[in-house]
């Protein structure tokens, strides 16, 4: 079974940047969804991004509050995958899980927090205006 680890949290001023990782151990994430959620104090986990594949046959999945602002990548080499946050935002502050699932065939389920198994112990990011 996979274990995954995050980093890269912090705490910056609205319109900053942020790069949260995502390691891998155990087992390669090239077989697996992996996704990252949000989860804002004393509120449900909800999608941000999620990516499976590679190389031409690689899709990704944005949520309408991350598109044009975020971008998932994943290098199955290192077996990481990162969330690149541009131009964050009050309503982007949360936890920051990064998660893996198999066996996911559709893009609502790949949207799912419930349909991943695995996850990490999450990221804190802070956005102060």
């Amino acid at each position: 079974q996979v274990q995954l680890v995050e980093s890269g949290g912090g705490s910056v001023q609205a319109g900053g940047s942020l790069r949260l990782s995502c390691a891998a151990s155990g087992r390669s994430l090239s077989g697996y969804v992996t996704a990252w959620f949000r989860q804002a104090p004393g509120k449900e986990r909800v999608f941000v991004a999620t990516i499976m594949g590679s190389g031409s046959g690689e899709f990704t999945d944005y949520a309408d509050s991350a598109k044009g602002r975020f971008t998932i990548s994943r290098d199955n080499a290192k077996n990481t995958m990162t969330l690149q946050m541009n131009s964050l935002k009050a309503d982007d502050m949360g936890v920051y899980y990064c998660s893996a699932g198999s066996g996911l065939s559709s893009i609502a389920a790949m949207r799912r927090p419930d349909q991943y198994a695995i996850w990490g112990q999450g990221t804190q990011v802070t956005v102060s205006s």
